[in-house]
């Protein structure tokens, strides 16, 4: 139940104040100061790297990793970062509120979420939490429980991915896609015939791995499309980004139990401080999840013979960015102000960061854009760039500078430029034009 082409993806990058096509601030919708600086997080002094993917967890503790922040440098997007550091493009997102993704400022300090509370379920196994848009794998190493996460991506409102208990049923190197029948007749309405059955390869949805689960139709897999984890964008299936899914199929046996929760709220404890997270929740569910979290609050409340600050509770839920925050400590009953990051270098080679081969002067191009402003070019040609499999374009300016084109290319023949403005009139509703090569014109 995967798709390879998602026009979707581009409601929900609206959805994030991504595209902003139509914008009045040209900077990206930046009006709100930066969620770092106004939320009062304080970096340590720098690090050059961090742990963002498998950590112990001591008995009783249900918080894991550390935030940190970064300073971005020319050329960054929310994407490009949030894949480095094995992030979805959601939560990278939510915990930098007002942030242009795609465009965002150069030097501007960035905050990381890599600190994580567990999802209330059995450690044994696979637990996905859909509301978060993470994966955690439980392991007993022979002294204490490991717990590796990794980003997702879920299925879509019409098409949700479902939720309960299942297993590993079976794995697969270079899967072949078998096309469901529903998804083969929405291409058809598009005019986008799919065949039967895709082979492994670059247009093959389902990556290079792929782990079947007990729920026939639905599986693990990786994917071509790696800009699309953090979004709900998929049939159903749980996307991974091609180099955790290599991981987690080597580190996952057949018949390993999987349970799919959904859970926007999430309270655990780390150090005797309790931490509260919150995100925003699945369609239809607030009410009843809000309610759940609250009851276990007032009894955490009950028990401890404290009096929580529901004010600040109250804060973090409504913000929901996605971020564990500290709100009170339990061995001397105040309230926690802040929670601790750490600074962490800037890459020398941001990975997964499309690169753009050298313009050539014999080859076929795609017009996809001419639009008055530098900002908003450069913003539709790094959407263009991050779809999968990713179609290059940059951005040239006129001579008078009042004009700027996003030109997807080079590409080797009219066939293959056909095809990439087929890709981008289904994939964003973009009119391309084919642009021959000079030596033609």
């Amino acid at each position: 139940m995967c798709r390879i082409f998602d026009p979707s993806l581009l409601s929900h990058w609206l959805r994030l104040g991504v595209l902003c096509i139509s914008i009045v601030n040209l900077h990206g919708c930046t009006a709100m100061k930066n969620g770092l600086e106004r939320s009062g997080f304080v970096a340590s002094p720098v690090a050059k790297e961090i742990e963002p993917h498998r950590f112990p967890v001591a008995k009783g503790d249900g918080v894991i990793g550390q935030l940190a922040v970064i300073r971005l440098e020319e050329g960054d997007t929310l994407p490009d970062i949030a894949r480095h550091f094995s992030l979805g493009v959601n939560a990278i997102s939510a915990a930098n509120p007002g942030v242009d993704v795609w465009v965002p400022e150069v030097g501007e300090r960035i905050l990381l979420p890599l600190s994580f509370i567990l999802p209330e379920a059995r450690r044994k196994g696979i637990v996905i939490n859909l509301a978060t848009m993470r994966l955690f794998q439980f392991k007993w190493d022979g002294e204490s429980t490991v717990v590796s996460t990794y980003p997702i991506g879920v299925g879509t409102k019409e098409r949700p991915t479902p939720r309960g208990q299942m297993h590993v049923e079976r794995k697969a190197i270079q899967p072949i896609w078998h096309v469901p029948a529903s998804i083969a007749e929405d291409h058809r309405k598009k005019g986008d015939p799919l065949p039967e059955a895709v082979p492994p390869g670059p247009q093959n949805p389902l990556g290079e791995c792929a782990l079947y689960l007990s729920k026939s139709g639905y599986l693990i897999h990786g994917t071509n499309k790696p800009a699309s984890i953090g979004l709900k964008a998929t049939n159903g299936c749980i996307r991974l980004y091609p180099e955790n899914v290599k991981t987690l199929y080597n580190e996952t046996p057949v018949n390993t139990p999987v349970v799919i929760v959904n859970q926007p709220y999430l309270i655990g404890q780390r150090d005797g401080i309790l931490y509260l997270e919150a995100h925003t929740p699945l369609e239809g569910s607030d009410t009843r999840e809000l309610e759940k979290i609250y009851a276990k609050l007032r009894k955490i409340e009950k028990r401890s013979a404290f009096q929580l600050d529901w004010e600040k509770v109250g804060m973090v839920q409504a913000e929901a960015r996605g971020i564990p925050v500290p709100i009170f400590d339990m061995s001397q009953g105040t309230v926690m102000e802040a929670a601790k990051t750490i600074e962490i270098e800037h890459p020398d080679r941001v990975y997964g960061r499309p690169q753009i081969p050298e313009l050539k002067m014999d080859a076929w191009y795609v017009l996809a854009a001419d639009v008055s402003d530098e900002i908003e070019a450069l913003r539709i040609a790094a959407i263009i760039n991050h779809q999968g499999p990713q179609i290059p374009a940059r951005v040239l300016s006129r001579s008078s500078g009042n004009s700027y084109r996003v030109i997807a290319g080079p590409f080797t023949d009219i066939s293959a430029a056909k095809d990439a403005a087929k890709r981008l009139k289904i994939d964003l509703d973009i009119d391309g034009i084919l642009i021959e090569p000079v030596e033609k014109i």
